[in-house]
């Protein structure tokens, strides 16, 4: 039904900032490459392989 979407319209923002604050904090625990929380957000769009190890965590 369409009115059924309006519900949960207003969690979008709540919901992307926790998965952020999730992200970040596995960003944040990695430690074997060395470098900021930038550095490691843009090895993991590149490396695939690093990605996979960051959410294995």
């Amino acid at each position: 039904m369409p009115g059924e979407d309006h519900h949960h319209r207003g969690q979008v923002a709540e919901n992307l900032a926790r998965v952020r604050y999730i992200a970040l904090n596995y960003l944040k625990r990695e430690k074997r490459f060395k470098g900021g929380i930038l550095r490691k957000q843009k090895k993991a769009a590149l490396d695939e392989t690093y990605l996979a190890d960051i959410l294995a965590m």
